[in-house]
């Protein structure tokens, strides 16, 4: 994904943590994986690549320093002058940390915007301490992809078995894998139709959410309510049919 990308799409630059509270798809994705992450362990040091300015960093209070990087500058200025917080801006296949330096990382909905993909998770695995934790979000097979996964600068979509098999080859250990959007996640695919007028009522809402008090209250019930019914439609559809997949992983 390039610079380029973000100036054009400001749904993603202008992304805050706020979002968990306006996306009923981000609540969905960020609860199902807590729910499924080790809740027990400290980590020194974890880093989100890719954070887009709502970062699951921000939702996890086992983490001592936590680091987000990205390749647009816009979404990390919220970080900034957050305590123990590291933002930083650059390439996810050409990262600026030492050898062995996390022992925690997360890439959601990443992968498939970055065109040579075994480069970052090549990264991934040299930075990551061993016994280190990793979560990753994709969207989930290529006969899913659509007009919308190219407006939205996706490469690729992924079969599970390509994406163990990618990880493992840089010794990263598969521990499990589960669904996060279902069937309801294709309404999305409407934004293809009118891509620019989808933009403009997503930042509208986010305005209204931020400065309108009564609003916000109305939406926060939307949200909930909208959240779960996505959790009850992957929970129970199989995994032919999930539209987005998370996994979990373990630095050897």
């Amino acid at each position: 994904m390039s610079k380029d990308f973000y100036d054009k799409h400001k749904n993603f630059s202008y992304r805050t943590s706020a979002e968990y509270f306006i996306s009923p798809g981000i609540r969905c994705k960020f609860d199902l994986l807590k729910l499924n992450l080790d809740s027990k362990r400290n980590f020194k040091k974890g880093i989100d690549l890719g954070c887009s300015g709502n970062s699951l960093l921000c939702f996890l209070d086992n983490i001592s320093h936590k680091f987000f990087y990205d390749i647009a500058s816009p979404p990390l200025r919220q970080y900034i002058n957050g305590k123990n917080s590291h933002p930083l801006c650059g390439d996810a296949i050409q990262l600026p940390f030492q050898d062995e330096t996390f022992d925690f990382l997360c890439a959601l909905d990443v992968l498939e915007h970055i065109k040579h993909d075994e480069f970052a998770v090549s990264e991934m695995s040299r930075i990551l301490k061993k016994n280190a934790l990793v979560a990753i979000t994709v969207p989930h097979r290529m006969k899913f992809y659509t007009n919308q996964d190219q407006l939205i600068g996706h490469y690729r979509r992924y079969e599970i078995s390509r994406i163990i098999s990618l990880f493992e080859k840089f010794n990263l250990k598969h521990l499990k894998n589960f669904g996060v959007y279902g069937r309801i996640m294709k309404v999305a695919e409407i934004q293809s139709t009118s891509p620019e007028g989808t933009e403009k009522s997503i930042l509208k809402l986010r305005h209204r959410y931020e400065t309108n008090h009564t609003f916000r209250k109305i939406w926060n019930l939307v949200v909930k309510f909208l959240s779960k019914l996505m959790k009850l439609d992957v929970k129970y559809l199989s995994l032919k049919k999930v539209m987005n997949m998370a996994f979990i992983f373990k630095k050897g």
